[in-house]
């Protein structure tokens, strides 16, 4: 296996504007395929190494110019705007999150499946350039909530707060049952009414049908800040 030596941010910038120029090139009457692919998969293996190495999983679907031009020529991307759109809306996301640093560490909880989904929440963030796009985001942040309340809510310790039984994807009804045992007295006031506020936000969020990216990074924010939340006030969090 080769080994690939780490990237700067300009470097790494610097790579993925090559890969995405070349691109453009080849599927608007540029340089034959045979005779950019090699430079093109060999850079693409080592973004692809440098994105692994920060953590970020690579939205960046062609690693392959012959599959690129199997995807132009399917139909959908008749002219070179479109395929030149095409191109740029793939690459902005993931550029524009190096130039920002805007990737933030979470701190996993030990909840294999939340701690999963939360990754692919950043990532389809990061990679989101369109309505359907964002609103994946929102579907990513139920599909965590229902898992982080599956891993936490017990029936017999959390009585829900109208006396309905709570179905096994009602995330909404479990967290607030087990919010509200967690975190119960005059003490919490505060931090129980922050994790309910939090817990409405990401909900509300979630089925948003015309979402843009404001959208989605705050349903993001606000499911992380409930999952931290039930990290901490579960123990999740103490100093071993």
């Amino acid at each position: 296996m080769v080994a690939f030596e780490n990237m700067t941010d300009a470097e790494l910038l610097a790579a993925l504007d090559k890969l995405r120029s070349t691109m453009i090139a080849v599927a608007t009457g540029g340089p034959r395929i045979e005779n950019t692919n090699y430079e093109f998969q060999r850079l693409f293996q080592e973004v692809a190494a440098e994105l692994a190495k920060r953590g970020i999983e690579n939205p960046l679907p062609y690693g392959d110019l012959w599959e690129w031009y199997g995807r132009w020529s399917s139909g959908d991307l008749p002219s070179y705007q479109s395929r030149r759109k095409f191109v740029s809306e793939m690459f902005s996301p993931l550029t524009n999150m190096i130039r920002s640093g805007r990737k933030e560490e979470f701190e996993a909880t030990g909840w294999q499946r939340v701690d999963r989904v939360v990754g692919k929440m950043r990532t389809q963030l990061a990679a989101s350039s369109n309505e359907e796009q964002f609103q994946a985001v929102g579907l990513l942040c139920r599909e965590a909530l229902i898992s982080l309340a599956q891993a936490v809510f017990v029936p017999e310790q959390h009585p829900t707060l109208d006396g309905k039984a709570a179905s096994t994807t009602d995330a909404k009804r479990m967290l607030e049952a087990y919010i509200a045992v967690a975190l119960a007295g005059g003490a919490h006031d505060e931090a129980r009414k922050h994790a309910r506020s939090a817990l409405d936000l990401a909900v509300n969020l979630q089925h948003k049908r015309t979402a843009a990216f404001r959208d989605a990074a705050l349903c993001l924010e606000a499911t992380t800040s409930v999952i931290n939340i039930v990290a901490i006030v579960s123990g999740l969090r103490d100093p071993k």
